[in-house]
């Protein structure tokens, strides 16, 4: 089934696309509020897609039933990583990543976002999608199947912009973990934008203007 979807446009006819992922539990109306924080006028009007996460039994909470692009099998996220649930998230975000180039937004004016569980599943597709994004977004999450990174990335994506921001005291996902994707993505030749901030794992008002001027590069015209 396809995913359902939230959808905000600042205007009559987008030019760009702006895809974002909610974490674990959370859902698409997480992050509307901090996407109209954003200012991206420069750019013209944007699509703003906020899908949800399917509902699936979480091993790490007990099985509890909850949005979630894919199980969590421990604390340590690497060790143990549920490949069948990411593969199925990938397909799934592909697919609507299809349906914007359908209505007309090449994958060049799109951008994929993504917090948390959200973050992996953007930087997994998008580092493996067959035509070059604007950008690929990663924000308190980490790279997941790193190891098959190197083999399954997609050249189309090679000097697409990465932008990856992570709070210092991250309970949930530790900032080790980020910092050895950024190092990972770095060592395969990606441009990485990092940032790092005195936060948990959320989002702060220094982190969305830091967000907010990297788009306006990324998303911008000639």
């Amino acid at each position: 089934m396809p995913l359902e979807t939230i959808e905000i446009e600042t205007g009559d006819n987008p030019r760009a696309t702006v895809l974002l992922l909610h974490g674990l539990g959370a859902d698409g109306r997480d992050f509307v509020p901090i996407a109209q924080e954003l200012d991206l006028s420069g750019v013209g009007p944007v699509r703003f897609v906020f899908p949800n996460a399917p509902e699936m039994p979480v091993t790490i909470n007990g099985g509890y039933v909850m949005p979630a692009w894919y199980d969590i099998l421990g604390a340590d996220l690497t060790s143990r990583e549920d490949e069948r649930g990411l593969r199925a998230s990938q397909a799934a975000i592909e697919a609507l990543l299809e349906r914007e180039k359908a209505r007309g937004i090449p994958a060049s004016r799109i951008v994929l976002a993504g917090f948390s569980q959200g973050c992996a599943v953007a930087l997994m597709t998008g580092l493996r999608h067959a035509q070059g994004l604007a950008g690929i977004v990663g924000l308190s999450g980490y790279l997941p199947l790193a190891a098959l990174t190197p083999a399954e990335r997609h050249g189309a994506n090679a000097t697409t912009p990465v932008f990856l921001a992570h709070g210092r005291q991250d309970d949930v996902v530790p900032i080790m973990g980020a910092m050895a994707s950024h190092a990972a993505l770095q060592a395969l030749g990606h441009a990485v934008e990092w940032h790092d901030y005195a936060m948990g794992h959320s989002v702060c008002e220094e982190e969305i203007g830091d967000l907010n001027q990297w788009l306006l590069r990324v998303l911008a015209t000639d």
